[in-house]
């Protein structure tokens, strides 16, 4: 008697062929964004280890004065004013990464992707590299630092408007949020691997901290030059313009629901012959800059996410210094503590990808959450540090919210608007827009970590200040998104000021 097929196998035949393939785009796009995010996160936490208070170690070498605290420091970081330069070697890697990004989306339009995304790891893997061979080189020059960090800046530009643009070229417009909350966690994960790598050689040998996560985005690299396949047609898969043509014709309603989209009125998204066939060129002629600043909503989101991103970012690269210095953990214990930040931002992703679905209001999504993280913030600062419980609790709470706006118009309001309906299908303006909106976000990732070198030095305080300041400027610019969605979704509002359906 023959037995029925076996389970494993008829879940493999119930997934068609063009699911196989997204499936594998996905994992693939999430796996090479993580390297990106992997070999950043090393210098945050080898800070802690560049400048020590070595009167806290046992048996200093004899030649060594008991005055002298910084003996066991790494020179030219073992001077009184350690946190300006390592505020330089943070500004020095998100300056170039600000200014090269508005140009990385260019790029990424005209050249193969695979290429352009291979290439760019590779270059990554070195640069992070040499920066930990300063150590067995014994380097003590801060501008050998400060260079690798402004080639890798520029190099690591690569990454994001590759990414988007392939998941893009895969993807539909439906339900974007909740899929994409949950694939942007790739940030999350690479900033935790990154910080437990780094974790389990700062003690002993900071160089490896670099060099381990170099050779995995370099390895990545090789990956993507081996396997990414840019277009589905490529594979004999059907575009997912085709597919929400199809479903128009069939279903006789909107392609895409989500808020951003229905803000603004504009052209079909794409034409049909008189045959009724869909009209789509092969290859849509790029966007220029200036056209893709035209799209409504993406100077206000590219705005918001700049200071947005400032408090990420100020998080991502002195939040383990912090726990440092006020907990007084040692590095490896920071920087193992600093990754519970990261994984509430996967569930902020997440969460505000779901909830951006269901409402269809990404912009209130995003306020809310704003709103709720100026207040969370002044809370963790005065009493984050008090137990082990409340600062594990806190920084999850605070990851959510921080990271939540972060992550979804990084994504789906990203994607949404570079699929924006008055481009007419012209899907190659993906790339351009999200290089705006992620170099707009850049220009604050590079200002948050510059300005805390110099307001932590008078007090931890004036940090949390100056985030507090900036996520109540990024929730008031969505504030004219806000209210074109309030009175979209609440028709007594919209009755009330007159307004009528169109």
């Amino acid at each position: 008697m023959r037995s029925p097929l076996a389970p494993a196998v008829r879940l493999i035949q119930a997934v068609s062929r063009d699911g196989w393939y997204r499936g594998f785009i996905i994992v693939l796009t999430f796996l090479f964004y993580t390297s990106y995010h992997l070999s950043r996160k090393p210098i945050s936490v080898v800070k802690s280890q560049l400048h020590r208070n070595c009167s806290e170690l046992p048996n200093p070498p004899p030649n060594i004065s008991r005055n002298d605290t910084t003996w066991c420091s790494w020179a030219p970081f073992d001077q009184s004013n350690y946190k300006e330069l390592l505020g330089a070697l943070d500004t020095s890697f998100l300056v170039a990464y600000a200014i090269g990004m508005f140009f990385s989306g260019i790029f990424g339009e005209r050249l193969p992707l695979r290429y352009y995304l291979s290439g760019g790891m590779i270059l990554s893997g070195l640069f992070t590299s040499l920066l930990g061979l300063g150590y067995y080189w014994d380097i003590h020059s801060l501008w050998y630092f400060i260079l690798f960090q402004i080639l890798n800046g520029l190099v690591q530009t690569t990454g994001w408007p590759s990414v988007v643009a392939c998941m893009g070229n895969w993807f539909g417009k439906g339900k974007r949020g909740f899929i994409m909350g949950i694939w942007n966690s790739h940030t999350a994960v690479g900033n935790i691997l990154g910080s437990l790598i780094a974790g389990a050689f700062v003690s002993s040998a900071w160089g490896l901290s670099f060099i381990v996560p170099g050779i995995i985005i370099a390895s990545c690299g090789v990956i993507c030059f081996l396997f990414l396949i840019e277009y589905p047609e490529d594979v004999g898969c059907a575009s997912p313009e085709t597919n929400e043509v199809v479903e128009d014709d069939l279903d006789n309603i909107q392609v895409s629901s989500n808020s951003t989209e229905a803000i603004f009125k504009s052209q079909p998204l794409d034409s049909v012959d008189e045959s009724g066939s869909h009209v789509a060129g092969e290859h849509p002629q790029a966007i220029s800059f200036l056209g893709a600043l035209r799209i409504p909503g993406v100077v206000e989101f590219a705005l918001c996410l700049l200071f947005a991103k400032l408090v990420s970012y100020t998080f991502l690269y002195w939040l383990p210094l912090y726990i440092s210095n006020v907990a007084h953990f040692d590095p490896k214990k920071a920087g193992d503590l600093s990754t519970l930040f990261d994984a509430g931002g996967i569930l902020g992703g997440i969460l505000a990808g779901a909830v951006s679905d269901y409402s269809g209001a990404s912009a209130i999504t995003c306020s809310v959450m704003l709103v709720l993280t100026a207040p969370m913030l002044f809370v963790y600062n005065q009493f984050g540090q008090t137990e082990v419980s409340t600062t594990i609790a806190m920084l999850i709470v605070c990851g959510m919210l921080v990271n939540g706006p972060y992550s979804l118009i990084t994504t789906a309001v990203s994607a949404d608007l570079g699929t924006h309906e008055s481009l007419r299908g012209n899907a190659r303006a993906l790339s351009t827009v999200t290089a705006i909106i992620d170099g707009s976000g850049s220009i604050g990732a590079a200002l948050g970590p510059s300005l805390a070198s110099v307001l932590s030095s008078k007090g931890w305080n004036y940090v949390f200040y100056m985030l507090i300041a900036a996520d109540i400027c990024a929730c008031l610019l969505l504030s004219r998104l806000v209210y074109k969605e309030v009175t979209r979704l609440c028709p007594c509002f919209r009755k009330a000021r007159g307004f009528t359906t169109m």
